[in-house]
Parts: C-alpha cells; sequence; structure tokens
C-alpha cells in the first residue's frame, strides 16, 4: 500500500516510519482494495504526557477511513490507530458486500 508519510515540524526517523508502514501494510490482509494513504505525524505542545499524535487517512473505494491517536509514543499511537482501522476497515467491507 502506498503511504504519504508527513511529520509536521520535526524530522522522523527513518525506523519509525519504516515502522508505520510495516504496521499498516497489514491492513491489507483484511481489504485488499485500499488504494492509498496518508499519515500525520504530530507533536504535541501539551502538558501531558499523551504528546504524540498519529492521523491515518485512508482511502478505499466509496470511502476514506480516518482515525487519530495520541499516545506517548509514535510506536503505540500507531499500534492503537491500526486497531481501530481494522474495525473500521471490517465495518467498510461489510457494508460493501450486504449492498
Amino acid at each position: 500500500m502506498k503511504l504519504q508519510m508527513h511529520s509536521i515540524h520535526f524530522d522522523a526517523d527513518q525506523k519509525l516510519l519504516d515502522f508505520i508502514q510495516m504496521r499498516l501494510d497489514k491492513l491489507e490482509t483484511y481489504y485488499d482494495r485500499i488504494t492509498e494513504g496518508e499519515v500525520f505525524l504530530r507533536l504535541n505542545n501539551n502538558d501531558g504526557i499523551a504528546n504524540k499524535t498519529v492521523e491515518v487517512k485512508l482511502f478505499v473505494p466509496g470511502a476514506t477511513l480516518f482515525v487519530k491517536e495520541e499516545a506517548t509514543t509514535f510506536e503505540t499511537a500507531t499500534d492503537q490507530a491500526l486497531n481501530a482501522l481494522t474495525t473500521q476497515i471490517k465495518r467498510h467491507k461489510e457494508k460493501m458486500m450486504s449492498h
């Protein structure tokens, strides 16, 4: 799956980008018609510990799936986003099958 990665106001480490790509590639096992995706990585300036935000936008035929997760690390936020997107993809696929 083709992912565009955007790290806002910082330079993301290549290992992090590879990790995100590897994780999100797993979504294709649930639904193979994902056309492309965008990932936005942000460092929040709030005082909380969970100051890393991962936003993922996936384009599938007939819909755009979106999830935004915050956590203490980008890896944790990515895993949370992966779980949320897995649920969304399964729901979307069921909806497409029922039509």
